[in-house]
């Protein structure tokens, strides 16, 4: 028995809620983006309960960005996100539009008030440091208050795990509620289904009420809520046309393809077409800034809304149908973060769109009403078809190969459902866990040139060439 799957089959149960796990935040990256303006916002928020003695001293703050977030940072809006969340910023009620102004004004000193002391900042505060470095995770960055002689303060090291995750140096789990049904694989998640003749959506339902709190009537109202940032996304990357930010020169094709397709004499391909269409529109939106719903990553937010949005709009699926598949895809996203992750730096691109098709696949099979049993096989296979995936952006921008890789996830969800429903559970041979076993494996031993760096794949050949 390998040492993963002894670890895999002792796991503590998944405690996330879903409301951390999707989260509505501007684009283009959760952990390049999302992350580092949380990480700026929490620092802020420490740095105001520091006792005059060490304010009356403050001159300056200096971010320090590590890893993959100081190899791609300028490509992701790394410095604008964490300039921004120092300003008092916050992800879901962040418009895109900030980020833009802060990068479009690079040498503009802003006034940070702090109780009774102000302090300014700017861009320059932010410092591309070592890629390498002997920090525990990939995107890490050390948030400092200095004097005026740049002696240290205050300081805070920061890791953005994946999604949106924020972590520091001595960070503990925050104390809540624990799940009602216990689950830390998916073979103990049949379990629990099996024992409490739950189906999988009121099982994740009980769950998250016990961990938030929140009644059933809230968490469903938080879950149409979400729906309908996807959706207009969705909308919203039809409607744009032109070029993406940056020095590629990518030109937005949402549009031309939804015209291509929508009137084809060929039905599949219509569906298809338009499906490829609805992942385009919200990917080219995360590629320039615009709000989106980290599914599980700002780098995928692509593939479970064009999903949801063709169910809707194409499939005639009702919105309790939509809303109790989105409950499944959360529980097959979970369960890869708990045992692998979901961060492109940690694990590669396996772990964003391979994650978002499982996830994605898992959430149509469970809204057409297939038992628990398809559901997995479904996600199984669109993560397994994606293991061993890079994460290279060229340039370090979130467009290529990151956009069609969001067409390509979702087509694969789709076609991941089809198999799973034409086979006999029974000659299933592969399970959910040993693909998320293998991901894991995959991405801990892929090397860091092929994690977010820039520094090989795609984001290579196609400058070299």
């Amino acid at each position: 028995m390998s040492e993963y799957k002894y670890k895999i089959q002792n796991r503590p149960p998944v405690e996330t809620a879903i409301f951390d796990f999707f989260k509505v935040g501007p684009g283009p990256s959760s952990s390049h983006t999302i992350g580092p303006m949380k990480a700026g916002n929490d620092f802020y928020n420490k740095i105001s309960q520091l006792p005059d003695e060490i304010l009356s001293k403050a001159s300056s703050i200096e971010v320090t960005l590590l890893g993959s977030l100081s190899a791609t940072g300028v490509g992701h809006g790394t410095d604008s996100a964490v300039l921004a969340g120092i300003l008092g910023n916050i992800p879901e009620k962040c418009p895109g539009s900030v980020l833009q102004d802060i990068k479009k004004n690079p040498d503009k000193k802003y006034e940070l008030k702090i109780r009774n002391y102000t302090l300014c900042i700017g861009l320059d505060c932010v410092k591309f440091g070592p890629v390498k470095h002997d920090s525990p995770y990939n995107n890490t960055m050390l948030i400092t208050l200095l004097d005026a002689n740049r002696n240290n303060l205050f300081e805070v090291e920061y890791y953005s795990v994946g999604g949106g995750f924020i972590q520091w140096k001595g960070w503990k789990e925050e104390e809540r509620g624990k799940p009602v049904h216990p689950y830390g694989t998916m073979k103990e998640l049949h379990l629990r289904l099996q024992e409490t003749g739950l189906t999988m959506h009121e099982l994740i339902l009980e769950n998250e009420m016990s961990i938030t709190g929140l009644s059933r009537p809230q968490i469903c109202e938080k879950l149409d809520e979400l729906m309908d940032v996807m959706y207009d996304s969705v909308k919203r990357g039809l409607n744009n046309v032109g070029k993406l930010p940056g020095h590629l020169g990518v030109w937005r094709k949402a549009q031309a393809i939804l015209e291509q397709y929508k009137t084809n004499n060929f039905e599949a391909d219509r569906l298809m077409g338009k499906i490829n269409s609805y992942a385009f529109a919200v990917s080219e939106e995360n590629a320039s800034g615009g709000v989106i719903v980290t599914a599980p990553t700002c780098g995928a937010a692509g593939v479970i809304p064009a999903l949801l949005y063709a169910m809707r709009n194409d499939m005639s699926l009702g919105d309790r149908a939509l809303r109790e598949g989105l409950l499944a895809s959360a529980a097959v996203g979970m369960l890869c973060k708990h045992n692998a992750g979901i961060a492109g730096a940690e694990v590669g691109c396996q772990g964003e769109v391979g994650v978002a098709s499982s996830m994605a696949a898992a959430m149509l099979a469970h809204a057409r009403g297939y038992d628990a049993s398809v559901v997995e096989n479904a996600a199984e296979i669109a993560l397994e078809h994606h293991l061993g995936l890079t994460c290279d952006p060229v340039g370090g921008y979130v467009q290529i190969p990151c956009i069609e890789r969001n067409a390509m996830g979702a087509i694969k969800a789709y076609n991941a459902v089809l198999l799973a429903t034409a086979e006999k559970n029974t000659q299933h041979k592969v399970s959910l866990d040993a693909a998320i076993m293998a991901m894991n494996e995959i991405g801990r031993n892929m090397n860091i040139k092929f994690k977010e760096t820039s520094a090989g794949g795609l984001a290579v050949s196609v400058v070299e060439c």
